[in-house]
């Protein structure tokens, strides 16, 4: 396939969904850890109750199960929220129907998550708002056994081949401890280019806000691992397919062109979910034929198989600020938050989306943190760890976070459904420049114990 057919085909799926004119509405996802707290591994078996307790309760349908005919996602047709597992079954992950009002999403949530912990909580487990799990080393780093998540961490695993090629960690299970919390919002057509350069722009500020996934035991020096955790995985393999934009794009075509300089890893074909090097799309499309492996028979096998043209549904990066097929704008930098401070992030972004000039303008004549000898990749790099660096005056600091926080709560108070209520937390966390990653790093520095926090974090 040609250049300029999979320039079609990329345009066709990112950025035609964005011409279609419609209302703004807000899709939320929000991924949580089990915590086993007898400190054994999850079990499993308990979480399979709960899958079939929940879907009783709820009048669920099923969705999937899993290659042992366990159910593995749940989907109510009415709402379109989903219940499923991210990875593993050692994280719950709730994604729920498109909405105007967030508080809608919050109402269904609360009933979802203290259905949950009534069951969890009778065998001593629970739900807490981590995004690394803080007992990760007792768990059974176990994926889905399904073509997809086996596929997945099969990849990750392959690292060990490119060891020369660049650095990697060496945790390519870190889908199955790590949680997110996850926002999509509409955007059209017009907003496009400036909607991507305003968020990218606030990526240093989410994170001195939204940091919440610390190795702890570990590495104590990154208040969001999460970032490193991509990174240096194989799904940075390619750089463009994660994090930042290196070069902001000034235009469709721009940002096109930097879709086109991204990789494909994966693919379905004849049944066969299939990993391969990561290979960036339009090289993917030249070949004749490209080598990869797939799972069979209780092992992997390796094959060479032909591209074809429904491969390209198989592609995706993985940006902070990252295009769906759906006409939306899916952030995908923030880390599972403290339960009752959840929906903070997503009234964040639903606030800022109506705000692109302000934001744009405001952080283009910032000295505070921008306009220095940083780049925004280096700014967020920087302020994910836990401690501020000399540069930053930080009475300005929080002067400017206030500043963002209150562009949203406009925002939302013009709406008129009382959604700015949900910032509160933020504007407590700008006051004392503190996160939830910087507190439990305090706390655990002070003698304080982990566990605290896990029930701490998973109050509602």
């Amino acid at each position: 396939m040609k250049r300029e057919e999979v320039k079609k085909l990329m345009c066709r799926r990112f950025i035609e969904p964005t011409t279609l004119k419609r209302d703004v509405f807000a899709g939320v996802e929000l991924e949580l850890p089990i915590i086993n707290l007898n400190k054994n591994a999850v079990d499993f078996k308990l979480v399979h109750e709960l899958t079939v307790k929940f879907k009783n309760n709820f009048n669920f349908k099923i969705k999937a199960r899993d290659e042992n005919g366990i159910i593995c996602a749940l989907e109510d047709p009415v709402t379109d929220d989903i219940f499923t597992f991210d990875c593993s079954y050692n994280n719950i992950e709730i994604s729920f129907g498109k909405e105007k009002n967030l508080y809608h999403v919050k109402e269904r949530f609360e009933e979802y998550y203290k259905f949950i912990q009534n069951v969890l909580n009778k065998e001593n487990h629970t739900l807490t708002g981590f995004g690394v799990n803080p007992y990760r080393k007792y768990n059974k780093c176990l994926p889905i056994p399904n073509g997809r998540y086996r596929m997945l961490y099969h990849h990750l695993c392959s690292y060990k081949s490119y060891n020369d090629e660049m650095s990697f960690h060496n945790m390519p299970e870190f889908g199955m401890f790590t949680s997110s919390a996850q926002t999509h919002i509409d955007v059209n057509f017009d907003d496009l280019i400036p909607a991507i350069s305003a968020f990218s722009k606030l990526e240093p500020i989410k994170a001195l806000l939204f940091s919440n996934s610390v190795l702890n035991g570990e590495n104590m020096e990154l208040a969001c691992s999460r970032d490193m955790l991509w990174e240096d995985s194989m799904h940075g393999y390619n750089k463009k397919n994660i994090g930042m934009f290196d070069t902001l794009p000034q235009s469709i075509e721009e940002l096109l062109e930097y879709l086109l300089s991204t990789s494909i890893y994966c693919t379905e074909q004849e049944g066969k979910y299939i990993n391969f090097l990561p290979t960036i799309i339009t090289e993917f499309f030249k070949e004749e034929k490209i080598n990869g492996e797939y799972f069979e028979g209780g092992k992997y096998h390796e094959i060479t198989f032909k591209p074809k043209k429904g491969d390209f549904n198989y592609f995706r990066p993985f940006k902070f600020v990252d295009l769906t097929f759906r006409g939306t704008i899916e952030f995908r930098s923030v880390c599972c938050q403290p339960v009752n401070e959840t929906m903070a992030a997503h009234a964040f972004h639903l606030g800022l989306i109506n705000q692109i000039d302000e934001i744009n303008q405001i952080l283009d004549m910032d000295t505070v943190i921008f306009n220095k000898p940083y780049s925004l990749t280096e700014l967020r790099k920087i302020f994910v760890k836990p401690y501020l660096p000399e540069f930053v005056e930080k009475s300005e600091l929080k002067k400017l976070l206030i500043k963002i926080l209150d562009l949203a709560t406009e925002s939302l108070k013009e709406k008129g459904n009382k959604e700015e209520k949900l910032l509160k937390p933020l504007y407590k966390r700008a006051k004392s420049l503190e996160n939830p990653a910087q507190r439990l790093i305090k706390h655990l520095n002070s003698g304080g114990k982990v566990e605290e926090l896990i029930y701490e974090y998973g109050k509602l």
